[in-house]
C-alpha cells in the first residue's frame, strides 16, 4: 500500500511549479540586468553611460529637482524604485547637458522621464502625468513616436 497521503503529492507538485516560476522569473531580471553590462559599439555599456552622466550632472541637481524626481518616480514599486530613479536621473542629466544648462529645471525633468520611460509604459505613464497636473504639452512628440 501507499502509505503517502494524496494531499502531499499536490502538495510537493504545486511547490515544485512555483520553484520553476520563481527561478524562471528570477532568471528573466538577471538576463535582462546582464544584457545591460554588455559593451556596445562604443565599448561602454548602458549602465556606464548611465553612470556616466549621473555624475556629469550630479553638481546640477537642487533640492526643487531632486524632489521633483522622486515624485516621478513614486508609481514605481518599492523594490525597484532605487533602479528606475538611477536610470531615470541619468537620462535627465543627459537632457540637461545636452541643453546646456547650468542647472537640472522642471522641464529637463518632465522631458528626461518621457525619454527613459520604455514605449510600453507610455500609457501608464501619460495617466500619472495627468493624474499629478503636470504639463507634458510641450513633449507629446516624444510619446507619439
Amino acid at each position: 500500500m501507499d502509505a503517502t497521503p494524496n494531499w502531499f503529492m499536490y502538495f510537493i507538485v504545486f511547490w515544485a511549479i512555483v520553484m520553476v516560476l520563481a527561478m524562471s522569473v528570477g532568471g528573466f531580471f538577471m538576463f535582462r540586468k546582464f544584457l545591460k553590462v554588455l559593451p556596445m559599439r562604443d565599448g561602454k555599456s548602458k549602465l556606464d553611460w548611465q553612470n556616466y552622466w549621473v555624475e556629469r550632472s550630479r553638481s546640477m541637481w537642487n533640492d526643487e529637482s531632486k524632489q521633483f524626481l522622486d515624485e516621478l518616480v513614486s508609481p514605481v514599486p518599492t523594490a525597484f524604485r532605487d533602479i528606475a530613479k538611477h536610470s531615470i536621473a541619468a537620462k535627465i542629466g543627459q537632457v540637461a547637458i545636452e541643453h546646456g544648462s547650468a542647472s537640472v529645471t522642471r522641464e529637463h525633468c518632465i522631458e528626461g522621464y518621457i525619454r527613459a520611460t520604455p514605449k510600453r509604459d507610455y500609457r501608464s505613464l501619460v495617466s500619472f502625468l495627468e493624474r499629478k497636473g503636470i504639463d507634458y504639452t510641450p513633449y507629446v512628440h516624444l510619446i507619439n513616436k
